[in-house]
């Protein structure tokens, strides 16, 4: 079922989500339905949106869950850096979905995560499928793109055409 958006500023964004533990696996099914539910509308209604994470639907469980190609359900993920290299990314969230920040990213990193059967998995990822999943990480941790800002004037209002 399509789930209400958290917004920026709602205080419920800045939470530190809590694990998944294995007997509350079939509990999180609901969860992943609602955040592949309301990912396809958001894109619907923005022509936007690869991944979400659980907190942006206010629950506060490690879940993200992406869908470029296919659905990858992410439980408990962490998230190593292969290297120091850094790229500069204008990052959008679903949070503010008219705001882009200038923030700083790995160009490089690792996803270890537990999938729905409970089993280990990795992903090695590179450029922008690793600024998104560092950004979906974030939100587990309480952290928005707006609290990596490069500075004071990284922040640009998108317009649509038309005057929407």
């Amino acid at each position: 079922m399509k789930k209400e958006i958290l917004l920026l500023g709602n205080p419920k964004l800045y939470e530190v989500s809590k694990p998944v533990q294995k007997e509350e696996l079939s509990d999180t099914l609901p969860i992943i339905q609602d955040l592949h539910d309301t990912l396809l509308t958001f894109r619907e209604k923005y022509h936007a949106g690869r991944a979400i994470a659980a907190p942006q639907i206010g629950v506060q469980k490690r879940i993200i869950y992406m869908f470029i190609d296919k659905p990858i359900v992410f439980i408990n993920p962490s998230i190593h850096f292969l290297d120091d290299e850094m790229m500069t990314v204008l990052d959008d969230c679903m949070s503010f979905p008219n705001l882009l920040v200038k923030v700083q990213r790995h160009r490089k990193c690792r996803i270890e995560y537990l999938d729905l059967k409970w089993q280990k998995c990795y992903m090695n990822l590179e450029d922008d499928l690793s600024e998104l999943l560092q950004h979906e990480y974030d939100h587990l941790d309480g952290i928005l793109a707006t609290m990596r800002a490069i500075d004071n004037q990284s922040f640009i209002i998108k317009t649509t055409k038309g005057g929407e």
